[in-house]
């Protein structure tokens, strides 16, 4: 299967699909809540995914989808080609501040990522890569990550951990952040990932999240050189939600080995 072909095509999907967002911002959406009065999805969510559907539907009729807004397969395994989409990463950014989201593509082959895409769609920055080739931003080549001490490291972390009931979040992930130069939260876990593959932030602690936040940023970091697994350090399950951690080589042991290896995960 030409890889590099199939990543052309989505890139054109995905730019095409940033000019609606993009279109959008003059006009009245339509907002609604999911699972709590905080979980928005909007017009333009619904009719991105389906924008995509469509086109995977009648390019690659034989691909499956796994999308946020639903409208894809119900999936059991990641068996033949698969596409993770989230059409809107950071929903709540796109409703309050008309930034900081991103459009995400993974597309796996038989559970092994091949390509994965981050479209920041504001800034016009794509950043994507195919599976042994290296990460791009745009069409620059992203340098290897190097390795970076905890006390030197920005780390991008969800401040809702600071509301968890499990003690154990607080009692690990307090002395992480103490220990850290610093941390940021951009609201959008696509962007989090994508910064961490192009060296913007050290590493991206999350609690929870589903396949399509995660799924193209996982082929992007690791193609970066970086290193992605759950909070106990096992390879991620691309059907369910999970924890993620992502982070620069070495960095991903130590955060691991000192400060989760106790975590009730």
């Amino acid at each position: 299967m030409n890889w590099e072909s199939i990543a052309a095509i989505a890139k054109q999907w995905i730019m095409e699909a940033g000019q609606t967002i993009r279109t959008s911002f003059e006009m009245k959406l339509d907002i609604q809540t999911k699972s709590n009065a905080n979980d928005l999805v909007t017009n333009m969510d619904r009719e991105v995914e389906q924008f995509f559907i469509k086109k995977v539907r009648e390019t690659f009729p034989d691909h499956k989808i796994l999308g946020e807004e639903g409208f894809g397969d119900n999936l059991e395994n990641l068996d033949g080609v698969v596409w993770l989409l989230d059409p809107i990463d950071g929903t709540m950014n796109f409703v309050h501040q008309q930034r900081d989201f991103a459009i995400s593509v993974g597309i796996f082959e038989d559970g092994v990522g091949k390509v994965g895409m981050i479209y920041d769609v504001v800034r016009d920055e794509l950043y994507h890569a195919v599976k042994g080739n290296g990460a791009y931003l745009n069409e620059k080549k992203l340098s290897e990550l190097p390795q970076v001490d905890i006390q030197k490291a920005i780390i991008g972390i969800n401040p809702t951990w600071l509301m968890e009931n499990r003690r154990i979040d607080h009692n690990l992930l307090i002395p992480l952040a103490r220990d850290a130069r610093g941390l940021r939260s951009y609201g959008s876990a696509a962007l989090e990932m994508a910064f961490v593959a192009a060296g913007r932030i050290d590493a991206y602690v999350a609690l929870r999240l589903a396949p399509w936040d995660f799924g193209g940023g996982s082929i992007l970091v690791e193609e970066a050189g970086g290193s992605v697994t759950n909070l106990k350090g096992e390879k991620l399950d691309f059907l369910t939600k999970d924890t993620l951690l992502v982070a620069k080589p070495g960095l991903h042991e130590k955060i691991l080995k000192k400060y989760l290896n106790d975590g009730n995960w």
